[in-house]
């Protein structure tokens, strides 16, 4: 019925059937950017936002988050990651934060979820951390940058100059 891997001949969702693939190394980068007003970003620089280390618990959060990915996105498999991280680049113009994560694992899937999650969720807790301060703060450009591994094979994202 369809090439989703997903669905099966009735066009009805299923967990993929992974058990016949070869373990390989797999990895993952994604992105997102919070968009803010200068002053929340200067409050998020100066390290004065009311709730703490606004990066540092984003960081956490994301970490956490690329772990739990099964337990939030129904088809997900559970995936012992060798290695997660989420990274912060502060931006002026426009006035924000690129979030990047990067998952890794030796296993029978490939880990862009996971990567994807890790970004949301770090976003989210920098919403959460800065809200108090600027609740017209925006997420967007949410997406896969690259991913290795796999019978795919690699996949690598046009750059955008967009935020």
């Amino acid at each position: 019925m369809s090439k989703l891997s997903h669905l099966n001949a009735k066009g009805e969702a299923r967990m993929v059937d992974v058990s016949a693939k070869s373990i390989t190394q797999r990895s993952a980068r994604a992105e997102g950017f919070v968009a803010m007003s200068p002053a929340t970003l200067s409050l998020l620089e100066s390290g004065a936002a009311k709730k703490g280390d606004v990066l540092a618990t984003a960081r956490l959060a994301g970490i956490m988050a690329a772990k739990k990915t099964h337990e939030l996105i129904p088809l997900c498999h559970p995936l012992a990651i060798t290695s997660a991280g989420v990274d912060f680049e502060v931006s002026q113009d426009p006035s924000g934060v690129r979030v990047t994560a990067e998952v890794k694992v030796g296993g029978q899937t490939g880990v862009e979820m996971e990567a994807l999650t890790a970004v949301s969720i770090a976003c989210l807790t920098i919403y959460d951390m800065l809200k108090a301060a600027d609740k017209a703060m925006t997420m967007s450009g949410i997406r896969l940058l690259e991913k290795t591994g796999g019978r795919s094979g690699s996949f690598r994202a046009e750059r955008r100059s967009e935020r």
